[in-house]
């Protein structure tokens, strides 16, 4: 998979919108919200070495992404979070997880955002 390349696959929100753009619309809307609030707490937690904050923030962030169908994405927190919780005895291989996710997850974004637009029209 290409570093700037989405993993998305939509096919679970579609089945349970029924149809719906304000559905899709609105569940776009709240991982919108929600993920770069995670991505950014991880973040922070990593760089000052708060194993624990970086495990738990990984945890939340994975069913978000598993509703997206980004299985790629959420195997990678799977690893951070994996790596956090046992004490993170390696912080620059979690440094880089983290930072090879984060790309993912930005193109993620990236797409989603596009797809809101087109719905919302």
């Amino acid at each position: 998979m290409a570093e700037n390349q989405a993993d998305l696959d939509l096919t679970f929100l579609y089945e349970i919108a029924d149809g719906s753009d304000e559905f899709i619309v609105e569940s776009i809307d709240m991982f919108l919200q929600q993920t770069p609030m995670l991505v950014t707490e991880i973040g922070s937690a990593i760089s000052s070495e708060n194993w624990a904050a970086a495990g738990a923030a990984a945890h939340k962030l994975k069913p978000n992404l598993g509703f997206f169908g980004m299985h790629t994405t959420q195997g990678m927190m799977q690893d951070i979070e994996h790596i956090a919780k046992n004490g993170a005895p390696e912080p620059q291989v979690l440094k880089e997880k983290f930072e090879n996710a984060k790309v993912l997850i930005e193109a993620n974004l990236a797409e989603l955002e596009k797809i809101r637009a087109e719905k919302s029209a």
